[in-house]
């Protein structure tokens, strides 16, 4: 009896791949598409809500945010969306992946459209309410990091799964672009219809009274997407590996599969009864789950830790690439809008030209190459080209060798997204039990969001100058670009190192992985 499987999970991991593959793409896809359009859209904005909130008057300079609101804005949806995976994927395992799919969707769009109406008379009081909002946005989010891989994963088969999980996950890639082309689109159209001097020529109106709603704009057509796929998202049948393995319903797991693959497959009750009599029930605190997936666990939360803290540090060296080749030049040279349109170009070519091709050779190349081996890869290059800044930083900063800088730094984000950026994402949702798959993987996503906000917050102090005088203002001395750029190259070093704790799931169904065909006897391997 140990090796058997339920003829519907068997179905699913032997199918072909047909058109409800790529419907639950789409959809789960598009929840990641306004995950990335809603996380990374306020980056676009922030040099507006400062020009807007902080002007002074007789300054040199536009008016830029505090450094604690500044973090505050783009920090407080990735402290919301750390809750929201532990939460929901908490919560996926305890009623069903398709109930709570539904609630995180909902809550994207109720709270993208909120952040966007932020209210107040001071600008105290605006970015507070934006704050809030934002939290409640990123929790939406969080859920749907854990949820969204894990029902990619239950609905795949065995050959290609690695591809459909990843390709949900770059459509993160597109939701990025997305958010950058908007705002192009939008700010060109503003610009036209309202003629602004530069702001060293007029400050006052320099920032015209219209682009105040530049900003809401951007941020509340994040829901659209969203709302479009709601329905989709409610008609998707809860996945059979949860209702036949977690809820013991061979029926009711038949007979969507049947619908869903056009296929008759029989409901086979009296197997599951026996199953349940032969396995062990541990749970995610027991000493059982301990032997059998501590260490995975342990690999797939410091994998994505480590990954995330250099790859959100990108934002810092971002400005000062864009300013460093004149793709942005200063901001007293600019009015408010044309800031945005400029902020918004650049990162779309870089978006177009190192995120997007990424994730997509991921997609081609995961399930030929294996995940073990992309993620080694991805690793290793980013330690090299992280080193390969670090070392001669002295010399990319000379005005000369400035494409130079920008091709090493655009390839090891390339490496990050054809590397540990996908499969970190991929792997949890594939080795763990059905009953705890959600869990496990919300946990893995956590630690990597936590490595997320060291990265972006940690960095941004730790980047300044050495020399105060220098720093940015209202921050502390740092130690330095050159510095902080080694410390990332050692960090994706331990990445490296940590990757061999995550085991290889390449071609096996998601039951072997987990050792969920294992009876209780046989505890030894299932550790393999």
């Amino acid at each position: 009896m140990a090796g058997e499987q339920l003829q519907v999970l068997n179905a699913l991991d032997v199918a072909k791949t047909q058109w409800y593959h790529f419907t639950a793409i789409i959809i789960a896809g598009m929840g990641f598409f306004t995950d990335a359009y809603d996380l990374f859209c306020i980056s676009l904005v922030t040099k507006l809500l400062g020009r807007i909130y902080y002007h002074v008057d007789g300054a040199g300079n536009p008016g830029t945010l505090p450094p604690n609101v500044s973090a505050a804005v783009n920090g407080v949806a990735f402290c919301g969306t750390l809750a929201g995976q532990l939460f929901f994927g908490w919560l996926g395992d305890k009623l069903g992946r398709k109930k709570v799919y539904g609630m995180t969707l909902m809550l994207m769009v109720i709270c993208s459209v909120a952040s966007g109406l932020s209210f107040g008379h001071t600008p105290k009081s605006v970015m507070a309410t934006l704050c809030f909002f934002r939290f409640w946005l990123g929790f939406g989010i969080g859920g749907d990091y854990p949820l969204s891989a894990t029902i990619m994963s239950e609905y795949a088969n065995k050959k290609t799964r690695g591809a459909f999980i990843a390709a949900v996950f770059a459509m993160q890639g597109f939701g990025i672009l997305a958010g950058g082309i908007f705002a192009i689109i939008l700010s060109s159209a503003f610009k036209t219809m309202f003629e602004a001097p530069p702001y060293e020529v007029d400050a006052l109106r320099s920032t015209i009274p219209q682009a105040d709603y530049v900003w809401r704009i951007i941020l509340m057509v994040g829901a659209l997407p969203a709302a479009l796929t709601y329905y989709w998202r409610m008609k998707m049948p809860e996945t059979a590996r949860y209702t036949a393995l977690v809820a013991k319903d061979a029926k009711q797991a038949a007979s969507d599969m049947s619908k869903v693959m056009q296929m008759d497959i029989e409901a086979e009750p009296q197997k599951i009864e026996q199953m349940e009599k032969e396995k062990s029930r541990f749970g995610l605190f027991s000493k059982e789950f301990a032997k059998r997936h501590g260490l995975h666990l342990l690999g797939t939360t410091t994998t994505w830790f480590l990954l995330d803290i250099a790859f959100y540090s990108q934002n810092l060296f971002q400005k000062d690439i864009f300013s460093a080749i004149g793709w942005i030049p200063s901001a007293k040279s600019m009015n408010a809008i044309e800031e945005v349109y400029r902020i918004a170009r650049a990162q779309t070519l870089i978006a177009l030209c190192s995120t997007v091709p990424g994730y997509w050779f991921t997609v081609a190349l995961i399930d030929k190459m294996g995940r073990f081996a992309i993620q080694l890869m991805g690793f290793f290059f980013m330690t090299v080209f992280m080193f390969a800044l670090a070392i001669p930083y002295d010399h990319w900063t000379h005005r000369d060798n400035r494409i130079g800088f920008v091709i090493i730094y655009s390839l090891t984000f390339f490496f990050a997204n054809f590397g540990p950026n996908a499969t970190t994402f991929v792997v949890p949702a594939e080795i763990f039990p059905a009953r705890l798959r959600s869990t496990c993987h919300g946990i893995s996503a956590a630690s990597g969001k936590l490595g997320a906000i060291v990265g972006a917050f940690g960095f941004l102090y730790l980047a300044q100058n050495k020399d105060k005088a220098k720093a940015d203002a209202g921050y502390p001395a740092g130690i330095g670009v050159k510095n902080s750029l080694i410390v990332l190259g050692v960090i994706n070093a331990f990445g490296f190192l940590f990757t061999f704790l995550v085991p290889e799931s390449k071609g096996k169904s998601l039951e072997e992985m987990s050792g969920e065909n294992e009876d209780k006897e046989s505890p030894g391997e299932a550790e393999l």
